[in-house]
């Protein structure tokens, strides 16, 4: 089995426990009140944006003109919910990412690498920055590619996106508290490619629906058992390594 698949089957095993129940719903019921409560103190300026847009779309003076009253208020309604989703999703993903990780990471360590060495070469702010930069970036790939939506081609967007949000968010907060400094650089130069393969995968987990309220705790774990098996692995060649390079200088 492929590292990614390991990854991926060995988060869904630790997503069936009961243990993690509580620490996949927490981060979904803050990311909805918070923006059920965005929505309810912001609606008139929202309904405002919604019909403009309507108005730069051209499908504002039909929507008057013809359509029953009942059907614009379910179009508009439509597109509250199709912008709500990926707002939760996002939110949810960037709470697991800054909050539930540490617990996540005790628990797959404890399970599956008990022999791994804690280094800590990972900070707290270095997680934030690292966080931060990551939505940052998920907004311009956002606004960069809009104009793709003309052609039809902005269909590769959201998956382009999650999964560029995705191994940027858990990547390095996976090895933060294990590898060393050194070791958290390597092995991201290393697999860099990999990494934005599960991030694809697991962007297409959020899709889907029912499915996506698993996603964010499923990813974070998916992040957690590949680096973390990485890591194990580059250990575990280390000292063979070493022992080579002795027998050579001795030589």
């Amino acid at each position: 089995m492929s590292p990614i698949l390991s990854a991926i089957s060995g988060a869904i095993r630790d997503l069936l426990k009961f243990k993690l129940i509580w620490i996949m719903v927490w981060p979904v019921l803050v990311a909805v009140l918070l923006w059920l409560l965005i929505g309810w103190l912001f609606q008139d300026s929202l309904s405002e944006l919604v019909f403009l847009g309507f108005g730069g779309l051209g499908i504002r003076e039909w929507l008057e003109g013809q359509a029953p009253g009942w059907l614009a208020y379910g179009i508009q309604w439509l597109l509250y919910i199709l912008i709500f989703i990926p707002l939760v999703i996002v939110t949810t993903l960037i709470i697991t990412a800054i909050f539930s990780m540490p617990e996540l990471i005790n628990y797959v360590a404890k399970r599956h690498y008990r022999g791994l060495e804690h280094q800590s070469g990972g900070t707290i702010l270095g997680g934030i920055a690292n966080a931060l930069y990551a939505v940052f970036i998920y907004m311009v790939i956002w606004i960069v590619t809009l104009p793709l939506w003309a052609f039809g081609i902005g269909i590769v967007v959201p998956f382009i996106a999650a999964a560029f949000l995705n191994q940027q968010l858990f990547r390095y907060d996976a090895l933060s508290e294990h590898a060393s400094h050194d070791e958290i650089k390597q092995l991201l130069a290393e697999n860099r490619f990999s990494l934005w393969n599960l991030g694809l995968l697991t962007g297409f987990l959020q899709y889907i629906p029912i499915i996506n309220f698993f996603a964010p705790v499923l990813t974070a774990l998916a992040f957690i058992h590949y680096e973390l098996a990485h890591l194990e692995k580059k250990r575990a060649l280390k000292p063979a390594a070493q022992t080579s390079v002795d027998v050579d200088n001795s030589a």
